[in-house]
């Protein structure tokens, strides 16, 4: 039997920009199609705002200007602009930039040389252009390989202007949702005062940072208390408890980066609040009863940091570096030198974080008996859950590059969670089945999460009673036949969320599966249509008569077609908040006693975005 020849011949060595094309997402994460907060688009966007924001910590440059047209991005800043002999090593050879030089770039954030490379090998068409000295440098690439570059004197404001467009060969059907540019944006804003982003002609500032964060993503009426906000040298953090959320919330940064896994930061911050409550008040508190429903925000700039992942999701770093002490250390000294004087200062304040200690202490014992004996059977039903087919890697598989892909589907009745578990990716998607209507949840007490055996096993396989950190899926899909039942099914869902679990919705991790609604097909050629002009387009393209069948409902299509729908052509729709209301008025005006004109308006009108609510109030 022959064995396969070894020689030197099956040894290559691949370039910067083959390995960039092959390997995406050991450089940004997953791919997707742009309707993820963390999809590769983005992370180009990010990658190249990141060296407009260094110039600015360096005081070069307070403005930055952003126009996404379609799939082209142009980002333009009045830093120093890139030295012009280096303009196309900057963009093209690995390990080149000014970050390695840390008298330059003490704190910086950007990916130590590889970042633009990675934009530059992944768009199918990039350029860059730097204006200093009184001179332009252009240089112009087509997937990483350069096509054109000219040097020429210029009148041109100092500094760098980028342009992109992802290549729609490795991104497939994406597009930038202004919501998730929006969202980086302000963050980059509330981090960086003294900043000013334009995007789109829409002008972005921050004068409070983290206190703005806030209330920008909350309504002012759910806060118990008005924003506790102190700020240190390397440190700022912004704190207040919800009315109407059960779980805790963080938004946390080092350097600039949103670190959504949080990390050794977050976790010291939580310890420090803690600890410096319990001091404050001379009492053991229960450390769950304490920072039940806070809403708060930390940032930190450390030197040289660590992180766990290539996306800088999590902090791994101890030390804050510079000579200062252990980041756990630093934090628990400034919270609890800063926190304990503001609550001496503020007795309503203090009062009011008391009184809400005590009340979740009461729901935590009222809650006890009924937990355990719910958690009892979360676990047999996991033995042999039939409601969860799970899939092998998880979200807090933080070594795992294909974490952020990972999917629970929630899917209604037997026929349409049959088809999606014989066409998933065992690997990163998941099934959890609902039997029938889900119970309405609105203006009910946690309680009922754990009377109630669907709700129950749902959280369990989502791993989040305790803390978002835990979550064990990317993407939480609810996937509906798209008639009146199916949108029902989507609403109660929704409200279920919306009403214990509102952070997921915040932290764009829920969305509605968009199936087609025809199939357009002759004898050599298959289109699936999400709407009446894709319909109407397909059957021009085909000509003479096409068959043409409608789904009704997902049940209807067969396992050998789903799987093009949720395979890497999967169209998703995120749920989105609107945050002019407040969850309770959310709620109301979704579930609460509406005339039944409404709820069919409701019906006839709602596809995802909860911001219909303001429009039609």
């Amino acid at each position: 039997m022959s064995q396969t020849q070894y020689t030197e011949d099956n040894i290559r060595s691949l370039d910067w920009r083959e390995h960039i094309r092959m390997r995406p997402g050991m450089y940004i994460g997953k791919l997707g199609d742009g309707s993820s907060a963390d999809d590769g688009i983005y992370i180009l966007l990010k990658e190249v705002i990141d060296n407009c924001i260094d110039e600015f910590v360096m005081g070069a440059g307070k403005t930055i200007e952003i126009k996404i047209d379609a799939d082209k991005v142009n980002v333009r800043d009045y830093g120093r602009g890139i030295p012009l002999g280096k303009v196309v090593d900057v963009v093209s050879k690995m390990n080149t930039g000014g970050k390695y030089d840390s008298r330059a770039f003490k704190k910086s954030v950007g990916l130590n040389g590889v970042g633009t490379k990675a934009v530059n090998a992944l768009s199918s068409h990039f350029k860059v252009e730097s204006t200093r000295d009184g001179q332009t440098k252009t240089a112009e690439f087509s997937t990483g390989e350069l096509t054109s570059e000219e040097q020429k004197e210029s009148t041109k404001r100092r500094g760098t202007l980028v342009s992109f467009s992802p290549d729609s060969t490795i991104f497939k059907n994406f597009r930038y949702r202004a919501e998730y540019v929006e969202r980086m944006l302000k963050n980059y804003v509330y981090l960086n005062p003294g900043l000013t982003i334009v995007f789109n002609g829409e002008k972005y500032v921050s004068k409070d940072g983290l206190k703005d964060l806030l209330h920008d993503n909350n309504s002012i009426e759910d806060f118990l208390y008005p924003v506790i906000h102190l700020k240190g040298d390397d440190i700022e953090l912004a704190m207040t408890h919800s009315r109407t959320q059960y779980n805790e919330e963080y938004h946390s940064f080092v350097n600039g980066q949103h670190t959504t896994q949080g990390g050794t930061h977050q976790a010291a911050f939580r310890e420090a609040i803690v600890k410096t409550i319990r001091e404050f008040y001379g009492k053991n508190y229960e450390a769950s009863d304490i920072r039940k429903s806070i809403i708060s925000a930390i940032s930190i700039k450390v030197m040289e940091p660590v992180f766990e992942s290539q996306t800088k999701t999590k902090l791994g770093s101890t030390e804050m570096g510079g000579g200062l002490p252990t980041v756990r250390t630093y934090i628990n000294d400034f919270v609890g030198h800063h926190l304990d004087n503001f609550l001496h200062k503020n007795s309503e304040t203090a009062e009011a974080i008391q009184r809400k200690i005590i009340q979740a202490e009461r729901e935590r014992k009222e809650l006890s008996g009924i937990r355990k004996l719910a958690r009892e059977r979360a676990k047999k039903a996991s033995l042999h859950n039939k409601k969860l087919r799970d899939c092998r890697v998880h979200l807090t598989n933080l070594k795992n590059d294909r974490r952020l892909e990972t999917t629970l589907f929630i899917t209604e009745g037997d026929s349409a969670s049959g088809s999606i578990t014989k066409s998933r990716d065992v690997n990163t998607q998941a099934v959890f089945s609902l039997r029938g209507k889900p119970l309405n949840s609105y203006g009910m007490s946690k309680k009922i999460v754990y009377e109630n055996e669907e709700f129950n096993l749902l959280q369990a396989a989502l791993n989040i009673e305790d803390s978002m950190e835990d979550l064990r899926y990317n993407n939480i899909v609810i996937a509906t036949d798209a008639d009146v039942d199916g949108m029902h099914i989507r609403l109660l869902l929704i409200t279920f969320f919306l009403q214990f679990f509102p952070e997921l919705i915040k932290e764009n991790h829920l969305y509605i599966l968009q199936t087609p609604l025809f199939r357009v097909r002759n004898k050599t050629k298959t289109f699936y249509c999400y709407s009446d002009e894709e319909k109407a387009k397909a059957i021009a393209e085909l000509r003479g008569n096409p068959e043409i069948t409608r789904f009704k409902g997902l049940g209807e299509i067969s396992p050998n077609e789903f799987k093009m729908f949720i395979g890497e052509d999967i169209r998703l729709e995120p749920v989105m908040l609107d945050k002019a209301l407040s969850i309770e008025e959310l709620l109301k005006f979704y579930m609460g006693k509406n005339t039944p004109d409404r709820q069919e308006f409701i019906i006839d009108n709602l596809k995802v975005e909860l911001d219909l609510v303001e429009e039609n109030e």
